[in-house]
């Protein structure tokens, strides 16, 4: 089991990554402060009821998202009507979201 917190900076802005694994299972995302750039691992509907502005990426079986380098490589697949008020887009980067999202 392992938790990994470091600092990342986006947009000369502070961000977080948080990535967690156990034995059978991992998530990974990156805290702004406007919000999350996440694996799978969120609940949409949840965020959205609150208005959290969210962006998520999903790995696979094969190739999960592990750490923050895999998370800013991969496509965004969903996100929060919030994250799309800041210019978030389903197709970009994690790195683009980051980016939009650190504003």
């Amino acid at each position: 089991m392992a938790i990994k917190v470091e600092p990342l900076v986006s947009n000369n802005a502070p961000a977080l990554e948080l990535a967690v694994s156990w034995e059978d299972g991992q998530f990974v995302m990156i805290v702004t402060k406007k919000g999350l750039v996440s694996c799978g691992i969120v609940d949409m509907a949840v965020m959205e009821e609150f208005g959290a502005a969210i962006a998520v990426a999903k790995g696979t079986p094969e190739r999960p998202l592990k750490t923050a380098d895999d998370l800013l490589s991969a496509r965004i697949v969903d996100l929060t009507k919030k994250a799309s008020l800041y210019g978030v887009n389903i197709g970009m980067t994690g790195k683009e979201a980051l980016e939009k999202l650190s504003d």
